[in-house]
């Protein structure tokens, strides 16, 4: 019998109680009514929608600054709150939650995408506690599903205050928290070795992929045998470059009206953002939000094996979509155009797709707001070699690749082993009976 197992034998044996949280406490609001003045010249600290949904002390961990005019009633946060991410564009991360464990030594302030609960009686959960409970699976299910929306997920405050949740007693509360502060602590620890190992193998990937892509000069000595040989056979005078434009359909991704349900609802085409990448990396097949016939304009879909590219906000980012599709605004895409499609591998553009990504980043207007320089952007040169070593250089860096970025292969499977490892013991010490 463990520690935790001999201690709800002694104190609690018949099970744990539970109670709804509309019992225990109320939810509050993040700020209102302030315009986009009071955040460029802020007086006062307040916690951002990122500080929640990464779980950071958000106490001691305010990223924002915003101007609080004196006698001007907000509702600032205090020791033992849980704090929650009000809305998302996904419902998998809607109500993500953080916990304020110290007693902050200044007034901080909530982001108004955001909301707090606080518990009318703060000795029944420990703060140290409520980090991990409102964190563990069971509890997220119950977030998540309090939460409503189509386009954008929105926690309803009467759903929510439904959820019920176990007060163990305090000593068992306090043997959690030691236990799992400790295997946190040692989880991290490792995490952090094998995520340094990581981006030294990427640096290294990204060192020896940007060296096989150079065709600006021809030096085959640089390049693997393979490649080597096949360009000194195949074009011995060099490798052919052609303008973007010569070469691709240049169009710009849109975003239907969200104010139309019949664009958004039961849709069944896939409309990318930049979270998809985030998510399900840069080979994509599906996306996370779908739109109907009906929100496409002049019924053209941008056709399979297209790239997109960020042009504006996170400029520079790219996927290769392997089904016909939309993408939001901040993408533009590239599809072959029809007398060029014979000359291309569009897994070798993809991978060019990185030398493209980082001159878009080195070519942007100077505007508040960031963007590529499209003219320029048309008219980038991208190199065209012979199918026969596209394919060569293809196979070589996909294997580089999966070694590197692949979730089933190498260190990222093993990076996501030990947090799936984490979250299972988590949730076992988490899931209490239910008293009879």
């Amino acid at each position: 019998m463990n520690q935790i197992e001999k201690l709800m034998a002694e104190q609690c044996p018949r099970g744990v109680e539970f109670e709804f949280l509309k019992n225990l406490g109320s939810t509050y609001g993040g700020l209102t009514g302030k315009t986009k003045a009071d955040f460029s010249n802020g007086n006062a600290r307040f916690v951002t929608y990122n500080n929640i949904a990464n779980n950071i002390c958000v106490d001691l961990e305010a990223d924002g600054l915003v101007r609080i005019n004196k006698g001007e009633r907000q509702n600032c946060i205090e020791l033992g709150d849980v704090l929650f991410t009000g809305s998302s564009e996904t419902p998998n991360e809607v109500g993500m939650s953080s916990v304020v464990i110290d007693s902050p030594s200044e007034k901080i302030f909530l982001n108004s995408f955001c909301f707090g609960y606080r518990f009318n009686d703060k000795s029944l959960l420990i703060p140290g506690f409520s980090k991990y409970l409102f964190r563990s699976d069971a509890l997220r299910r119950q977030i998540i599903r309090s939460a409503n929306g189509v386009t954008r997920f929105n926690i309803s405050k009467k759903r929510f205050l439904k959820i019920c949740i176990p007060l163990p007693p305090l000593e068992i509360q306090h043997a959690i928290v030691g236990i799992l502060d400790k295997f946190t602590e040692l989880e991290a620890e490792l995490e952090a070795e094998l995520e340094a190992e990581l981006e030294a193998r990427k640096r290294q990937y990204q060192y020896y992929r940007d060296g096989i892509l150079n065709f600006s000069t021809h030096s085959p000595s640089k390049k693997l045998k393979p490649i080597k040989d096949l360009l000194t056979r195949l074009c011995s005078d060099g490798v052919e470059f052609k303008e973007l434009h010569e070469v691709f359909e240049i169009k710009n991704g849109y975003t239907p009206s969200k104010k139309n349900p019949d664009y958004w609802t039961n849709g069944s085409i896939p409309w990318f953002r930049m979270d998809d990448i985030r998510k399900n990396g840069r080979i994509l097949s599906d996306s996370l939000q779908h739109v109907t016939p009906q929100a496409v304009k002049n019924e053209f879909l941008f056709p399979a094996n297209s790239i997109i590219i960020a042009t504006t906000a996170t400029i520079g980012e790219h996927a290769l979509i392997t089904v016909d599709s939309l993408a939001n605004q901040r993408f533009t895409f590239l599809t072959p155009k029809v007398n060029r499609s014979a000359e291309l591998d569009m897994k070798f553009m993809f991978y060019y797709g990185y030398v493209l990504g980082e001159w878009c980043r080195n070519n942007t207007n100077a505007a508040s707001f960031a963007s590529v320089n499209m003219k320029k952007f048309k008219k980038f040169k991208i190199p065209i070699p012979p199918l026969e070593v596209q394919h060569e250089i293809v196979t070589i860096l996909d294997k580089f690749d999966a070694l590197v970025n692949d979730l089933s292969h190498g260190l990222p499977a093993e990076i996501t082993a030990r947090r799936k490892q984490y979250e299972y013991y988590r949730d076992r010490l988490l899931t209490f009976k239910e008293v009879e």
